[in-house]
């Protein structure tokens, strides 16, 4: 496998998520629909936005996919096929797909439409694999309980023209794959129509039927009471043997994530994919990789089912709470090269004198004060931005270009 056959795939959960994961690296996007999608708290993408954003791809070779990866009931069918009538010919390079029916569906309404099996599925066979095979299906998305060897084995025994993707960094769901009950039980939000309000992450305590009120820690040792808890999965170490299993998809999980956790992520698995690509043979783990990631908001790292099956180290009984160590602040929007001034949309609070960093698609990072800073439209001299997408006029030490980030250390 080569460098243009193995894709690098990101979440998409807006039009802007969208482009700049493309910007940062991105072979692939996958997004929602307004409807049919797992991801109901997601932006997600209007027909309109899904026109731009396919064209803004397609522009620079890269493909879109999009999920409708419910587990549709009758009511579900009408509407979508009179949606699937309306976006048939939108150009889009794939659609995520978990129910046999809505597979059918799709084929029926667009006979050319390259169909992708969602994680939902549960693919965790080659024998299985071979029955998708059969109904026209192109890539399988495997589900995240499987280990390397399996992995391999699926490649072994399938036809070669049938891809495999697979999750690399992101979210794990404390069921198979993302069949949980839970949700629909507790509170009559279904996780397989999209409305998952993730009670794995909840904090429990035991009651006896008797002594109603009566609340009883849950405890493993003293170390907390989130028994359903897991940690996030990362395989940005282990990038050769990804490659060496025969996936040739990495996908990113977070629809739900901001720009910054987009871009950052992105960002990081591109150079160590192109890394391992340019001299396989002599392929070294970069540890200001795993910093960069880190950067971001993040469990604890685990590496999920791939090295063997999870154990009680790779769930986290303290606490649901994401590490938070840097903020998202500013986008460059423009930038002078005779001033050295940026155009600067505030994401969070900034304040002169600050120490920020600033990282892009084609640098790593670099590090500077505040040390001017102006309101965009009134020129006033400002003393700190605290208004959400605030325009200023900062100085910049270094040349920058749109859609830099800056961030800043909590």
């Amino acid at each position: 496998m080569n460098k243009e056959q193995f894709e690098l795939l990101a979440p998409a959960g807006d039009l802007e998520k969208l482009k700049t994961a493309i910007i940062y690296g991105a072979d692939a996007v996958y997004f929602g629909g307004e409807m049919f999608s797992l991801r109901a708290g997601a932006g997600n993408l209007t027909i309109e936005e899904m026109k731009e954003g396919i064209a803004f791809a397609h522009e620079r070779g890269k493909r879109c996919y999009l999920t409708i990866n419910i587990f549709a009931h009758n009511e579900d069918i009408e509407p979508l096929t009179s949606y699937l009538q309306q976006i048939k010919d939108l150009g889009l390079d794939a659609f995520i797909v978990s129910d046999p029916g809505i597979v059918d569906l799709i084929q029926e309404v667009i006979p050319a439409a390259e169909i992708h099996l969602s994680t939902q599925a549960n693919m965790t066979n080659y024998r299985t694999a071979g029955f998708w095979h059969k109904l026209g299906v192109k890539r399988l998305v495997l589900a995240r309980e499987l280990t390397l060897p399996e992995i391999r084995q699926i490649r072994e025994n399938i036809p070669p023209e049938m891809e495999i993707e697979a999750f690399v960094h992101g979210a794990m769901c404390i069921s198979y794959s993302g069949r949980c009950l839970l949700s629909n039980f507790m509170i009559e939000r279904d996780a397989n129509r999209g409305m998952c309000a993730h009670p794995c992450r909840w904090k429990y305590a035991l009651v006896e039927e008797k002594r109603p009120g009566e609340y009883y820690p849950v405890e493993e040792d003293e170390r907390g009471t989130y028994i359903l808890n897991s940690r996030d999965l990362c395989m940005i170490e282990h990038i050769p043997e990804i490659v060496g299993s025969g996936i040739m998809s990495a996908k990113i999980e977070g629809r739900m994530k901001s720009i910054f956790y987009v871009a950052t992520v992105v960002h990081a698995y591109r150079k160590a994919i192109d890394a391992y690509f340019a001299d396989p043979e002599h392929y070294k783990f970069d540890e200001d990789w795993m910093r960069e990631l880190k950067k971001v908001s993040h469990r604890e790292f685990t590496t999920g089912f791939y090295f063997h099956q999870p154990t009680n180290k790779d769930q986290n009984y303290q606490t649901s709470a994401y590490t938070r160590e840097y903020s998202f602040v500013g986008l460059i929007k423009e930038y002078d090269e005779e001033t050295g001034f940026a155009l600067v949309e505030q994401r969070n609070k900034m304040t002169l004198g600050e120490e920020i960093e600033i990282f892009g698609p084609d640098i790593d990072f670099f590090t500077q004060n505040i040390t001017e800073m102006l309101d965009a439209q009134t020129g006033e001299n400002l003393e700190s931005a605290p208004h959400p997408q605030q325009l200023l006029k900062m100085k910049m030490d270094h040349p920058v270009k749109p859609h830099y980030i800056l961030r800043k250390k909590k």
